[in-house]
């Protein structure tokens, strides 16, 4: 992809995800052909989109552009060899490596030789998916955050085999629209979705234990740790399917790390299509007016909070420590991606890394666990009294 005033980008898949990459792009000044084999819902993206652009209008956040303007650089499509006139294809299908792989192997035999191919992927492989093409150097990850319009963080994530120029290139694209991009190793989750794991599995582990119910926990995490989401609330939001499915990836391509271990709890949910709001119940029953309310006595809600927190800022060491991406670019993920009130490694600074060790040990003690394993970073910087800011 040269430096083109104009560059032409294909997104393939109309589901919300793509369909919200292709707004952001047009916004921008790109003509983008979206792609779909299904037409209906080829047809119900592009009427969401044009609703999608009438509120960003009303909302003065269309770039002095109007509307007009930016639908008519719109293209839906079901026709694959479009794509033969993109610079930029980023793909967003479902989870599937079998699929996209499958897909990729079609799309190389139509693009340009210079087309750089993405994956809105938000747990596989890079390089697995990369490996069905016969020139994986112009692949890399392209992971946007839901909805795309509104959310500022991408996370770049180049494989082995991606050539450094299209990772520069990319993040230039990127950031003149206005993203902020992160830099990420190919391990599983990336950053975003490796780190905030614990966010969610340690809620059920407290759940299942009968410690707190649902609601006590959100509100322990709201109300004690400025979270404007609580664990449960968030997963029956992202809907119990897909946040089961990536904490499943992340917990099989880890070999099995404890720290990612899948809940049965959440699974049965699953099970029985109790996904959260898209179906009406999930861990909280939407047709209810009113929910349980929550235990708040603070005694226990710091206790809920402290052993998350704990958690969370433990993965985020093992991640720092592992090479998945600096400190900088962690602490803006988790803020920009998950909406968390503070960056994990200047959370831990401030609560004091001897402590955080100190709550860790005592689980670790408790249950014999590897899922509360120590991060060597932690141990290592609570001995010698460093912070991870100076």
């Amino acid at each position: 992809m040269e430096k083109e005033k104009k560059i032409r980008i294909g997104i393939m898949g109309a589901g919300t995800m793509g369909n919200g990459i292709a707004v952001i792009s047009a916004i921008n000044g790109h003509d983008v052909i979206v792609f779909d084999n299904n037409t209906q819902v080829l047809e119900k993206a592009k009427n969401e989109s044009i609703k999608a652009i009438e509120n960003l209008h009303s909302k003065n956040k269309l770039q002095d552009k109007n509307p007009q303007e930016v639908t008519s650089k719109m293209y839906y499509e079901s026709d694959l060899g479009m794509f033969g006139i993109c610079n930029l294809i980023v793909e967003a299908i479902v989870e599937d490596l079998t699929i996209k792989q499958v897909c990729y192997s079609q799309l190389e035999q139509l693009v340009p030789d210079n087309c750089i191919i993405g994956s809105n992927t938000s747990s596989l492989s890079i390089a697995s998916l990369s490996s069905s093409l016969k020139n994986p150097s112009r692949f890399l990850g392209i992971h946007f955050f839901n909805p795309p319009v509104v959310m500022k963080l991408v996370e770049i994530i180049p494989s082995l085999l991606t050539d450094i120029k299209i990772v520069v290139q990319v993040r230039d694209l990127l950031q003149s629209w206005g993203k902020t991009t992160v830099l990420a190793k190919d391990t599983p989750g990336f950053i975003v979705n490796r780190i905030a794991r614990p966010f969610y599995t340690e809620a059920l582990r407290i759940l299942d234990e009968g410690i707190a119910d649902t609601s006590t926990i959100d509100w322990a995490m709201k109300e004690i740790g400025g979270f404007k989401m609580g664990p449960f609330e968030l997963m029956d939001l992202i809907g119990n399917d897909v946040n089961y499915k990536v904490t499943e990836s992340i917990f099989e391509q880890s070999y099995f790390e404890a720290r990612f271990k899948p809940s049965i709890t959440q699974k049965r949910l699953v099970e029985a299509k109790m996904l959260g709001k898209k179906t009406g119940r999930g861990f909280y029953d939407y047709s209810q007016e009113t929910q349980k309310s929550p235990n708040t006595d603070r005694k226990l809600g710091a206790k809920i909070f402290n052993r998350i927190l704990a958690q969370l800022i433990n993965e985020a060491a093992d991640s720092l420590l592992y090479g998945i991406a600096t400190k900088e670019d962690i602490d803006l993920a988790m803020q920009l991606g998950v909406n968390y009130p503070k960056g994990l490694l200047k959370w831990a600074d401030e609560v004091g890394i001897d402590n955080i060790v100190t709550q860790l040990k005592t689980l670790l003690d408790e249950y014999g666990e590897e899922r509360y394993r120590i991060s060597p970073m932690l141990k290592r910087m609570a001995a010698r009294g460093w912070k991870f800011y100076m």
